[in-house]
């Protein structure tokens, strides 16, 4: 038998929040079918943004981690408010991880990785996914990182 997520989620010591609601004119995810698609989730702890400023300023690659696996904390909770369980999750398609960073700083696929290893564990092998990491030159509320991801539903 295997473990389910949330046995994942609580051998990691993770506790998915609920979903944060829209900061804007938009929604927070769009289910398309099978499709689930989350829009750009911040690294928010605790009701704030728990990561700011550029990566290669300022942010250590750790904590761009960090931030990344925050994100992909709050894309879980999202996933949790359109499904209802996780369970139903098929596969976790696509990543696109924004990272606020300095202009010589080139190692974002590195700043993914902490959400993509975090996903990984959780999820086992429907958390192996394609992924983007982009590098930008600011984000909102001034976060290190914003993720978007697309799932498959089962």
């Amino acid at each position: 038998m295997t473990e389910s997520i949330a046995d994942r989620l609580a051998a990691a010591g993770v506790t998915v929040p609920d979903a944060a609601a829209p900061a804007a004119n938009y929604v927070s995810f769009v289910r398309f079918g099978s499709i689930l698609q989350t829009s750009g989730q911040l690294p928010m702890e605790g009701g704030k943004v728990a990561v700011t400023g550029k990566l290669g300023g300022g942010v250590s690659l750790e904590d761009g981690q960090r931030a990344a696996r925050l994100c992909a904390i709050n894309i879980l909770a999202q996933a949790k408010a359109a499904l209802g369980d996780l369970e139903t999750i098929g596969r976790l398609l696509k990543l696109t991880v924004f990272v606020a960073s300095a202009p010589e700083f080139t190692e974002q696929h590195k700043v993914a990785n902490g959400a993509s290893d975090f996903l990984a564990e959780i999820l086992g092998e429907r958390g192996r996914h394609a992924r983007s990491a982009v590098g930008v030159p600011a984000l909102p509320m001034d976060a290190a990182v914003e993720i978007e991801a697309m799932f498959e539903i089962a």
